[in-house]
């Protein structure tokens, strides 16, 4: 038996009473009272939701700037203002109403302590990935010297080649940013948390809420709306998966960490910064669910289809259906079948019947995805997640509470029901008023689904059974017969 193993049977076990937190305060908050906070990409998923736990979990907080510019026709004035009308805001503005005095806008077009948001696939081309430094593809220095030398035309030919072994540009830079944090961040209080695939909130400041359909979420919500038929995936791999809302207090927590040891980092002499491990000097934290809490895909998507089935969305297409597929010439041929040919049909009646065409251009979407996506899905790697633990474990109780990142306390199932019912809210903007309405409509996509596939399959089994018939006929009569 592990030590982590012993230690968590051990709690289980623990008849003894909770602590008491009546004279516990968080030194979270406390750290951040007082403190000037600068966010960038605050109008993005992670930066709506990190602004709001700073200003609701740290009421001591002094400012907080956010950098925005216009986009979309939209002046700086008008976005800031739009920003806070998100209904993740709404929490906040009961409990502190006051809070938007705290916000200061800097129009820009782009500390104590300074979190890189990487992810733990940065260094995808190795199958066991440590909370450490790799050697980088490319330095810092001569991206750079790339991208000023070189036009953009020059540069998109010569992607795949820089690229190379990395699956997209997304985690390469990734891994190029990281060793820039390494090389410039010496002497300074900074870390990197490596988050795995982001999903819905599990309860920070309202479960089951996100803004987009990235990675695992396309998954989820192109299956819930009976879209995606196929997908190139090892149903036993594991999916990686952490709540957006525990990541955000993943990097609360580690900004203050950082922060703490700032003190030693400032009185080492810049000649005996070597004595420390690179690590120690800028930590790195893998935050992912696979080393405590794992999930499976197949067991993901399982409970996917279980809680769905209990919330549909009056927008979906189709009745649920979607094959894993381990091999991907099989999910290639599952794709014709299953996306092409039908949208095929569906765009000809849309013509016929004078409206406009659309599954077809929405399946090369859907295929496109499913190219970016299968890299993940079909593969699988090993992580160490040492520091993310450590971490944890320096926390007292009333940090837990409010910054809770135990990834191994979350149930899935839990989880996944709460994240079905945020789709239908959040993202197709349902309310449950007409939930009984989507069910009835439904059960009657599934008695259509069920009739389709009855009748394809007794139409293939003719057709086989005619040309067999066909076969045997012809070869009897030019051949056997004489």
């Amino acid at each position: 038996m592990t030590q982590k193993s012993k230690a968590y049977i051990d709690e289980l076990l623990d008849m003894s009473d909770p602590p008491d937190t009546s004279n516990c305060q968080s030194e979270v908050s406390q750290y951040y009272t007082g403190r000037n906070i600068l966010v960038t990409g605050s109008t993005g998923f992670f930066g709506i939701l990190l602004i709001e736990r700073l200003l609701r979990c740290c009421p001591g907080i002094a400012k907080i700037y956010m950098l925005m510019k216009g986009k979309k026709g939209k002046s700086t004035e008008e976005r800031f203002k739009e920003h806070f009308d998100n209904i993740i805001y709404d929490r906040l503005k009961q409990e502190q109403p006051e809070f938007i005095t705290k916000v200061i806008m800097i129009e820009a077009d782009m500390s104590e302590a300074f979190v890189y948001v990487s992810t733990a696939y940065s260094y995808c081309v190795h199958s066991f990935i440590e909370e450490k430094y790799y050697p980088s593809p490319l330095k810092t220095d001569e991206i750079l010297t790339l991208t000023e030398i070189l036009s953009n035309e020059k540069l998109d030919e010569i992607t795949p080649i820089l690229v190379g072994e990395w699956p997209n540009t997304y985690v390469y830079t990734k891994a190029i940013a990281e060793d820039t944090v390494r090389q410039y961040g010496v002497g300074l209080p900074v870390c990197i948390v490596r988050p795995s695939i982001v999903t819905s909130t599990a309860k920070e400041p309202v479960s089951g809420w996100t803004n987009n359909m990235y990675g695992a979420m396309g998954i989820v919500v192109g299956s819930a709306l009976g879209l995606l038929r196929t997908l190139h995936c090892v149903p036993e791999n594991i999916a990686d998966i952490i709540p957006a809302d525990y990541i955000i207090a993943n990097l609360i927590v580690a900004a203050w960490d950082v922060a703490e040891r700032k003190s030693t980092l400032l009185s080492i002499d810049s000649t005996d910064l070597n004595v420390l491990p690179e690590t120690e000097r800028t930590p790195i934290y893998n935050y992912v669910s696979s080393v405590q809490n794992p999930i499976t895909w197949k067991e993901f998507m399982r409970l996917n289809e279980e809680h769905g089935l209990c919330v549909p969305s009056m927008k979906l297409m189709w009745y649920y259906m979607l094959i894993l597929n381990r091999h991907r010439s099989v999910h290639e041929i599952c794709s014709i079948f299953l996306h092409i040919i039908p949208g095929a049909i569906f765009d000809l009646v849309a013509i016929l019947s004078g409206r406009q065409p659309m599954l077809l251009k929405a399946y090369k979407k859907i295929n496109t995805f499913n190219n970016v996506i299968s890299y993940f899905s079909a593969g699988q790697w090993q992580f160490r997640d040492d520091s993310v633990v450590k971490l944890w474990d320096r926390l007292n109780p009333v940090d837990r509470e409010i910054f809770d990142f135990n990834i191994q306390d979350l149930s899935w199932d839990e989880y996944m029901q709460k994240l079905m019912l945020g789709l239908r809210l959040y993202m197709a903007n349902e309310t449950t008023d007409n939930l009984e309405e989507a069910r009835a409509r439904y059960k009657k996509l599934k008695i259509a689904h069920y009739t389709v596939l009855t009748t394809g399959s007794f139409l293939l089994l003719w057709a086989i059974v005619s040309l067999a018939s066909f076969i045997i006929s012809f070869f009897w009569q030019n051949f056997l017969i004489y």
